[in-house]
């Protein structure tokens, strides 16, 4: 098949229409409950209330606000795809934006801005002080102000919201790769989601990988998770496969969480009992450099020896192995080379995983 026979096949496979929406239209789909802004995704995303404001302020001055993508749902509802935050900033300046549990979320304050310093202090309706609400004309400025919208209607890809999704809010955006991969999940499979955060709360989990508070704040801990699932019981084979193992996770991911026959029952317990084992063999020091000129385990979080450790536990106990001496195996790696050449700096996972796995697999394999 040609070039443009493939793009030709392809753009039939979504339907999209656009158009431009006035703020309180999309104010009224909002309360009627016709549009779905996700507000678990409100956890992943980090504007700051100075954001906000300039948003705010950009409508006020008639800048053109970016357009909002939403996919169409069978049900006719709209899912937000991007433009989440813009809707959201907006909803909770005008005082009816919600939280997950349906609450009011305390209604936006502006700050002063260089273009326009009287913002400080306004808000959309301030009942303590009527100086500080915004007057009937500016009400009906914002009101008034149109947002174009794209729509993926119901007819296309059932794929392609997801796509759009992650190609939207990758790369340039504030958004970690796992919160991307987060708010994907909530799309696909909530349940899946829920699930794979309380894996990540596990006690002993935690206290094995140790995370510094920005790692945990973007999500790495339920990335840490998830690679786990992905890979300890992956076959040798597809490891030469992966290309790149960002893309590779999400497409996994993606499959899981579909996957009616998947055994969720089984990986928590096989998540469980590879964290207890590692918590009393080597608690916080399970995925940290071995210093052997040292003796002892030093530094932060290390993601080949995760590779290594985790996987290779893992695996072994899935297979009923007996382990024997976690901890001087895990500090043993360091040793031996075909860990050492391959955990260094500039080894992508792609080239170090087919490598280090099944190395772990084996290293810990009580039966040798």
């Amino acid at each position: 098949m040609s070039l443009i026979d493939e793009v030709n096949e392809k753009r039939k496979e979504i339907r999209t229409d656009d158009y431009a929406m006035s703020i309180s239209e999309w104010v009224s789909l909002y309360e009627s409950k016709e549009v779905d802004i996700h507000p678990e995704f409100q956890r992943f995303y980090r504007w700051s209330d100075i954001q906000k404001t300039n948003l705010i302020e950009s409508i006020l001055l008639g800048i053109p606000i970016p357009p909002v993508f939403v996919s169409q749902r069978k049900d006719g509802i709209w899912d937000v795809v991007d433009g989440l935050q813009r809707l959201s900033t907006i909803y909770q300046f005008m005082g009816v934006l919600k939280d997950e549990n349906k609450n009011n979320i305390e209604p936006l304050t502006l700050s002063g801005t260089k273009y326009l310093p009287s913002l400080e202090g306004k808000r959309w309706n301030d009942p303590d002080n009527e100086d500080n609400s915004f007057s009937q004309d500016l009400r009906l400025i914002i009101k008034r102000s149109k947002i174009n919208v794209s729509i993926i209607l119901k007819e296309s890809d059932e794929t392609a919201k997801y796509d759009l999704f992650q190609r939207l809010n990758t790369g340039g955006s504030d958004l970690s790769p796992q919160e991307v991969r987060n708010c994907i999940l909530v799309m696909l499979n909530k349940d899946f989601y829920t699930w794979l955060q309380e894996l990540a709360s596990y006690e002993p989990f935690q206290e094995c990988i140790s995370l510094s508070d920005r790692p945990l704040k973007e999500s790495y801990d339920l990335e840490l998770a998830l690679r786990f699932i992905i890979f300890t019981l992956i076959e040798e084979r597809d490891l030469h496969q992966l290309g790149d193992v960002g893309i590779f996770l999400t497409e996994k991911m993606r499959l899981l969480a579909v996957d009616d026959d998947f055994d969720k029952a089984m990986w928590e317990r096989l998540f469980k009992r590879t964290f207890d084992s590692l918590q009393r063999e080597l608690s916080e020091d399970s995925f940290k450099r071995y210093s052997v000129t040292k003796q002892k385990f030093t530094g932060g979080f290390l993601l080949s020896q995760y590779e290594v450790v985790a996987y290779g536990v893992g695996y072994n106990l899935a297979k009923n192995i007996d382990l024997k001496d976690i901890a001087t195996t895990a500090a043993g790696i360091w040793s031996d080379s075909r860990f050492t050449d391959w955990s260094g700096s500039g080894i992508t996972a792609t080239r170090r995983l087919p490598r280090i796995l099944p190395f772990g697999r084996e290293v810990f394999n009580g039966s040798n």
